[in-house]
This record gives C-alpha cells, sequence and structure tokens, in this order.
C-alpha cells in the first residue's frame, strides 16, 4: 500500500458525539464521499444513539442506556474492525479544535511534545484534554497506523495581524491571547466545493460564509483568504449559538461574582452550556424546536429574533471589513436546513444587493438568490470530515515524496 491508495479514517469528537467517517483514496485522490460513516451521539445522555450509513446498506441504529467518551471511542473502534481490515487503513485524522499559535498544518500526532499539549489544553480546555485522550485510544489500538492532527484554527492562522489582535495589554498576546478563529476545516470545505461549482472568480471575490449550526460563526474571505471572523479566543465568542452566549461585556463575571457568589467554574459553564438559545428562550437550545414553539411562546420567539439579529449585524459588519459583497454562503444544521431563517436573515438586505428566490430556498438549491439579486447567496453542506482527509492525503504523499528523494540521494 502506498500514499494514493488505501483508506483514510477521519475521526471528529465533539462534546456530545463521536463521528467516523471512511474515505477510499486512489491516484492522489480522496473519494468525494466516504464510504462508510460511524456515529455515536447524545454522549452523556440517558440514551445515546449509535448510527451506521453505508451507501450500498441499510443504516444501522442501535440505542444504549448511557455512556461517556471512553465507552463511545471503544464502541466505534469495535465497529470500524468490523466494517474495513486494520491493513488498509493509511492514516487516522483527528479534528483538534485548537492549535494555538504554533500549529497550523496537519500534524503527525507523535510528534507533538507534551509541554505543547499542556499548552493546547490550558487554550481549550474544554475540547483538547477529552481529545488527546480518544487519541490515545485510537492509538493503542492501531500503533501501527500515523495517527495526525488536523487544527480548526489552521484556517484563520493567514488572518491579517491586525485581526487577530485582542485590545487588552500586548504583552498577553505573546502568551497566546488573541483572536484564533474557529471551524476553519468547515469553512475549508466549503470555499473547495464554492470554487468547484461556481468557479474560481466567485471564490476569490468577497465572500461572507455562514456556519450556522450548534456552534455558529461567521467569516470573510478574499481571494480565498481569511480577513475576519466572528469567534475570537474560543469558540464561545462571537454570535449567539445553542448553548453558548457569544461575545459578552467583560465585567459581568465581576457582577455575578460580586453579587451571586459565582466562581469561574460556574461561570465557565453557564456562558458554554447553559447560555444562547437555551438560555433566552429557558426552553431549548434546538433551533428547529423553537421555530415550532414560537409562534405561542414569546421567549421562544425572542430567541429566534435574536439569533438572525447577531447573524445580520455580522453579514454587515464583515461586508463592511470586506469593502463589499460578491456571495454569501450558508452551511451547518441551521444554515443548510432552515429555508426560514435563511428566508429572515436575507430580510430587509436588498440595500446589500440580496434578494433571495423563495422557491429556490425552500427547496435548499445551491444557488438561492433570485435574479434580481447582484449578491449571489448559498447553500453549501459542509464537511470536515473531506477537508481532514484530504489534508491527510496531501501530507502522505510529501512524506512519500520526502522518503523518495532521500533514497535517490543515498543511491547516488
Amino acid at each position: 500500500m502506498t500514499a494514493t491508495t488505501g483508506n483514510i479514517v477521519t475521526v471528529n469528537a465533539g462534546s456530545s458525539s463521536i463521528k467516523l467517517a471512511v474515505y477510499k483514496t486512489n491516484q492522489h485522490i480522496v473519494d468525494a464521499s466516504s464510504f462508510a460513516t460511524i456515529l455515536i451521539s447524545n454522549i452523556g445522555q440517558p440514551k445515546a444513539l449509535l448510527e451506521i450509513i453505508q451507501p450500498t446498506k441499510p443504516t444501522y441504529t442501535e440505542e444504549f442506556d448511557t455512556i461517556d467518551h471512553s465507552e463511545a471511542t471503544h464502541m466505534i473502534i469495535g465497529q470500524l474492525a468490523n466494517i474495513i481490515a486494520p491493513a488498509s487503513i493509511m492514516a487516522i485524522g483527528h479534528r483538534l479544535v485548537h492549535g494555538g499559535m504554533k500549529y497550523a498544518d496537519p500534524m503527525v500526532i507523535n510528534t507533538i511534545p507534551d509541554t505543547d499539549w499542556e499548552l493546547l489544553s490550558r487554550l481549550d480546555p474544554d475540547h483538547t484534554p477529552a481529545a488527546h485522550e480518544l487519541i490515545n485510544q485510537f492509538s493503542q489500538h492501531y500503533p501501527s497506523v500515523l495517527q495526525i492532527a488536523c487544527f480548526d484554527t489552521a484556517f484563520f492562522q493567514q488572518l491579517p495581524h491586525i485581526a487577530k489582535l485582542i485590545p487588552i495589554p500586548r504583552k498577553y498576546y505573546d502568551e497566546g491571547v488573541r483572536r484564533y478563529g474557529f471551524h476553519g476545516l468547515s469553512y475549508t470545505s466549503l470555499l473547495a466545493t464554492f470554487q468547484e461549482k461556481a468557479g474560481d472568480i466567485a471564490m476569490n471575490g468577497r465572500v461572507v460564509l455562514a456556519h450556522l449550526g450548534s456552534g455558529a460563526s461567521l467569516a470573510a474571505t478574499y481571494k480565498g483568504k481569511p480577513i475576519d471572523t466572528t469567534m475570537g479566543f474560543t469558540p464561545t465568542s462571537g454570535i449567539i449559538m445553542s448553548t453558548r452566549s457569544g461575545d459578552l461585556d467583560p465585567n459581568i463575571f465581576g457582577f455575578l461574582h460580586t453579587h451571586s457568589h459565582m466562581d469561574i467554574e460556574e461561570f465557565n459553564h453557564m456562558v458554554s452550556s447553559q447560555s444562547g438559545l437555551l438560555g433566552v428562550s429557558g426552553l431549548t437550545g434546538d433551533m428547529h424546536a423553537l421555530l415550532d414553539l414560537e409562534k405561542q411562546n414569546g421567549d421562544a420567539a425572542m430567541a429566534v429574533e435574536l439569533f438572525i439579529r447577531d447573524v445580520r449585524k455580522s453579514i454587515g459588519a464583515l461586508t463592511t471589513t470586506l469593502g463589499g459583497i460578491n456571495s454569501l454562503i450558508f452551511s451547518g444544521g441551521i444554515g443548510e436546513q432552515s429555508a426560514i431563517i435563511r428566508a429572515r436573515i436575507c430580510q430587509d438586505l436588498e440595500y446589500m444587493g440580496i434578494e433571495i428566490n423563495v422557491q429556490a430556498n425552500e427547496e435548499n438549491n445551491f444557488l438561492i438568490s433570485s435574479q434580481k439579486s447582484s449578491v449571489g447567496v448559498h447553500v453549501i453542506p459542509a464537511d470536515e470530515a473531506h477537508s481532514i482527509a484530504v489534508q491527510i492525503q496531501e501530507l502522505l504523499l510529501t512524506k512519500e515524496s520526502d522518503r523518495q528523494l532521500n533514497y535517490e540521494q543515498h543511491a547516488a
């Protein structure tokens, strides 16, 4: 097996789910879609759900009583062994939320020193320690397979320096306190698909991308490079999300600490797990459920409206940073599936040249803007797993090329 043929496995671990996908590669090309997907959702909830999706077979589903991430990882590894032979796996790629200031390119995991793992864990205590433990479990089960980290912040390493700055004393920048941006693997995927479907001119124009899901952010790109984004130091920042607050006045913690005796751990839990749509509505962080409830529940309606308001404000702000807008792209669970939310966000944006084709929007078409619209409005499903697989294949080809060069130099 060479770096041009075989299987690449991608692993994307979230706070309550683990998704594994298997891609075939052939002649430097990664298949456009996976031939197997294993998903465990509702980890830590009373009922966890296992789904195994293979295009040629009926989807397999099974429910389990409460399981933690370690149990879910063992379960996924066991299911993977039933689908492909270990010898066919070229590499296993893991999505890591935070790469800090150092990591942009995919990295072979055993080359990352312990001191860097400690730093990344301090920057992202909500995700990195659990991801590191999951990686260790995969390494134990597949000791001879390369484990590779792909970083969600890597896309935004190219942000202009001014967009990375946080207006606090500059000495903290060198300690890692800066704007990083997240959802980078999603944005990489979206731009690749946009280029394929709309062409180089469109992709290189002034583009605003809206990744709207449980976690939500927007980004601005020009000539395919990031110019700005709504998320900053952590994935809790930016616009309102399902259970995350988005940007807050920094003095809120001091007030709650003084008047409600809230400590930092309680505050961090509140802004990441009890706020956002859930906090405003007092009901749920699920946008679909809130849309069903908004006509009879004022708090649900308020949460939906605040989300729409935040996204629209961000589109306007990013358009100003870009000096105009040529294309607007919706993605993520809400952005891809909710025609209502897309229509409400775009309502009254005619002054920016944005106008929706109602039928195309209802049908979730790739192009949903009207003929009168001077801005192309698009719906593109995000495929972080494919982005990871492509990055891994490129790394493997580079390593193979380096080995060949070393061999030729040695032979000479």
